[in-house]
């Protein structure tokens, strides 16, 4: 049932009210209508449904854990981020909503067509910028104008995290992120039309005692090529995919790398600890295997194959016979 339950107390003075004409049952028939009316701005007509919403913050999610790396390395302190909100806005709310002077990223991601906007919170990039000139990690407060070498700073800072851009987005679509504009004045920045609908992912970044935000604005017309990627349906398609023949190739060369123990077994034998305690230099201990007997050649833990011994240009060696599984089926037979 739509709307709030009235309790009994309320239905008695909506009742009473009535009947003593305070209130006119027809005025309440036409705000009731009213309230089924609802106003629509087609400026802010939404483009993406909440399942694409849902998938997106996922993705984001993966990248505020990568970031938490990538910044706690460089400025070499404990650094959290996590995803605060996905929201989709026009453009101009976005602009309207920043401060007039801050950090702005713009980033291309080809293949994909426009720009993605990484915007920087003043408070978080003065603490970020005090931690890579050797601070504690304060904020300075508002930002002026940045020097060439702050300007410096902070682009390579920002730069390292393209890499982990690129590996959250590779789940829907292979994009190369590189660094187009640098810029601390929004005014100054007009990537797409006021009236475009944009995504906002807003990450809140805590830096020692300073926290602030870090604001990522994705054009509609930057993921329309992909939109279909970020559905449900998709990723359980995705996830039961069979491998490319690239990607087993690949698999196959990080295999073939592996290293592995191979041991070659005298033999066994068992001994008392009381005789274990009392052995010395020049002890013999009889093993079970008769040196006329093949060795057993284990590969990590597993007996893999059947060997004899002995030696080439004077290193000890082992020449395999035989594998063990198909000795032990010949012997079934």
């Amino acid at each position: 049932m739509a709307g709030d339950v009235l309790s009994q107390n309320e239905i008695d003075a909506l009742l009473s009210a009535l009947s003593t004409g305070e209130m006119d049952a027809d005025e309440l028939k036409k705000e009731n209508k009213k309230q089924r009316i609802r106003t629509y701005d087609f400026k802010r007509a939404l483009r993406f449904s909440k399942d694409q919403i849902r998938s997106l913050t996922r993705i984001h999610e993966n990248y505020a854990r990568m970031l938490i790396n990538v910044f706690s390395a460089q400025l070499r302190n404990v650094v959290q981020v996590s995803v605060v909100s996905v929201d989709q806005i026009p453009y101009e709310e976005f602009i309207r909503s920043v401060p007039k002077v801050t950090i702005l990223n713009v980033i291309a991601v080809p293949p994909l067509e426009g720009h993605i906007i990484m915007e920087v919170n003043p408070n978080i990039a003065y603490a970020m910028l005090d931690r890579l000139l050797g601070g504690q990690g304060e904020s300075g407060g508002k930002i002026s104008n940045l020097t060439e070498i702050e300007t410096s700073l902070v682009r390579n800072l920002l730069e390292k995290t393209l890499d982990s851009m690129r590996e959250a987005w590779s789940s829907i679509a292979e994009i190369e992120p590189e660094t187009s504009e640098f810029e601390v004045n929004p005014q100054f920045l007009q990537v797409i039309s006021p009236n475009e609908i944009v995504i906002v992912i807003s990450l809140n970044v805590q830096i020692g005692d300073e926290t602030g935000m870090i604001n990522l604005c994705i054009p509609h017309v930057t993921l329309e090529p992909i939109v279909s990627k970020l559905s449900v349906h998709y990723w359980m398609q995705s996830s039961k995919k069979e491998p490319n023949v690239q990607e087993v190739e690949q698999l196959k060369e990080q295999i073939n790398d592996a290293e592995l123990q191979v041991v070659a077994e005298l033999g066994k034998a068992d001994i008392s600890i009381e005789d274990f305690l009392a052995l010395d230099a020049g002890d013999v201990i009889r093993l079970q295997t008769s040196v006329h007997n093949p060795l057993t050649i284990y590969v990590g833990e597993q007996p893999k194959f059947i060997a004899q011994p002995g030696k080439v240009s004077r290193k000890v060696a082992v020449q395999i016979l035989d594998d063990v599984k198909r000795r032990n089926e010949k012997n079934e037979r």
